[in-house]
């Protein structure tokens, strides 16, 4: 426990140095265009793993065009996680395999490296402002989208009866709200992925590094599932 203890508080200090770079203004040029024009190629990285083993798992990377998806490059590799899974600190267990991925496409085809990438995890919706998405997006100079299944309990935004009513309202796909901190600020929205109604709203976690949020998440968002494990950052 000592040693875990230990741990922790190293990653603590970590995710503090290296959250001094999230940069959550638009960078881009295509960021700033209403129709995202110049905007060609996206990205989805994700872990799956097999049931009953949280140690070797599934690396997938792909990048798709942009706004038609249609795949360009897929790369799947197994790998051997090292670190534990601690909720809040998901960066250090799943950013290393992911990064491989990513400097394996720049090395071999640079030509096809994302514009943006969606990662399976939270952004700035995270209890240290810090998720796995904003990780990946610092170490990997790449805006970064975090797209999260579950809703973290973060600064006062909670499973309410006014946070289930507001679900309640999404209708159609692309309907979404801000999911904002008791102070007001913004680190997320929650947005309906499928058209059906009646069906709990995927969670779309769209603050991420380099990027102000999405105009209309649900159009690109929600695409890359994860495996067994809670979207805690």
């Amino acid at each position: 426990m000592a040693l875990e203890g230990e741990m922790v508080l190293k990653w603590e200090r970590e995710q503090a140095r290296l959250r001094e770079s999230v940069k959550e203004e638009d960078t881009e040029d295509w960021q700033r265009s209403p129709d995202f024009s110049g905007l060609e190629r996206v990205g989805g990285v994700d872990l799956s793993f097999i049931k009953g083993n949280d140690i070797n798992a599934c690396a997938h990377l792909v990048v798709l065009t942009y706004p038609h998806m249609k795949l360009l490059y897929e790369d799947c590799k197994m790998v051997t996680l090292n670190a534990p899974y601690v909720a809040g600190f998901l960066g250090f267990r799943e950013a290393p395999p992911l990064l491989q991925a990513l400097e394996k496409l720049k090395n071999e085809q640079p030509n096809l490296m994302p514009q943006v990438l969606f990662v399976d995890g939270n952004g700035l919706f995270h209890y240290r402002e810090f998720g796995l998405a904003c990780h990946l997006g610092v170490l990997s100079d790449l805006p970064c989208v975090g797209v999260a299944k579950n809703l973290l309990h973060v600064e006062g935004v909670l499973r309410s009866e006014e946070h289930h009513s507001q679900i309640n309202a999404l209708q159609k796909s692309g309907d979404s709200f801000y999911l904002a901190t008791a102070s007001g600020k913004v680190l997320g929205k929650q947005a309906r992925r499928q058209g059906n109604s009646g069906q709990e709203p995927k969670l779309h976690q769209v603050t991420e590094w380099r990027k102000k949020p999405w105009k209309n998440p649900g159009s690109v968002g929600g695409q890359f599932s994860s495996g067994q494990r809670a979207n805690s950052g």
